[in-house]
């Protein structure tokens, strides 16, 4: 599962990697702070290399804390996978000469052919999980035990509020009618003028939701009527159909 990153970095044993062995799981989280990440000082990677301590899993989380991990030690496999990604991007950043002269793979070919990227998606990788995470973090979304619905949440969300047209609709400024307070009158009075002019101006802001929602209203009972409608409907006899 781990095997391409950890092939990417060096590791000592990529295809024998076992996640789930406690020993191999801890070795790597070390090696990846001693080799790539070096997040901590040497001085101050005591706790984490103390492989063997019951208080491993302490500094093991408290490591994830300082990294801004989002992920926690019960989500094994989807923090280690996120730090191997930590660890190639900090691995590319030290050697971006050697590595920006690779060539890439040789195309297919079948190349000039549109590819869907969700074909071959595994919606149980820790990659996926990983990456949807992190953007159900970026954008609030609520965590949800199913990846792939909170993926849907997360375009629902893009399409409705961050397309270009969401976004160029929002940033119109809305031009208001002048309105002046004295014609109004509150129906109460809070003892201080400027109490009583706020409440106004709460007042009409109000009552122009109110107007707002009452449209919406409209709009959704024609269009359920516009469905529903027979036109073989008789008023007269007071019947529906022929």
């Amino acid at each position: 599962m781990f095997r391409r990153k950890l092939t990417a970095l060096d590791y000592h044993n990529p295809g024998g990697f076992d996640c789930s062995d406690e020993t191999q799981f801890r070795n790597c989280v070390v090696w990846l702070e001693d080799q790539k990440i070096r997040h901590y000082k040497i001085e101050d990677r005591g706790n984490l290399r103390n492989i063997p301590s019951s208080d491993w899993p302490q500094a093991y989380e408290k490591y994830l804390q300082d990294l801004n991990c989002p992920f926690g030690v019960q989500e094994r496999q989807e923090a280690l996978d996120w730090l191997l990604g930590l660890a190639v991007r900090y691995e590319y950043g030290d050697n971006v000469d050697k590595y920006k002269n690779c060539q890439p793979l040789a195309a297919s070919s079948n190349s000039d052919k549109a590819v869907d990227p969700l074909v071959n998606l595994d919606s149980n990788s820790p990659d996926f999980k990983a990456g949807v995470t992190a953007l159900s973090n970026i954008l609030k979304v609520q965590r949800h035990d199913d990846y792939l619905v909170m993926l849907k949440a997360i375009r629902i969300l893009i399409q409705e509020r961050l397309s270009p047209e969401a976004i160029t609709k929002a940033s119109q400024s809305r031009e208001g009618v002048p309105v002046t307070l004295d014609k109004h009158t509150l129906g109460f009075d809070t003892g201080d003028a400027t109490l009583n002019e706020a409440a106004q101006i709460l007042r009409l802001l109000h009552i122009e939701e109110l107007r707002e929602l009452q449209t919406k209203i409209n709009e959704a009972i024609v269009a359920v009527q516009a469905v529903i409608a027979d036109p073989k409907t008789d008023h007269r006899l007071g019947k529906v159909g022929r």
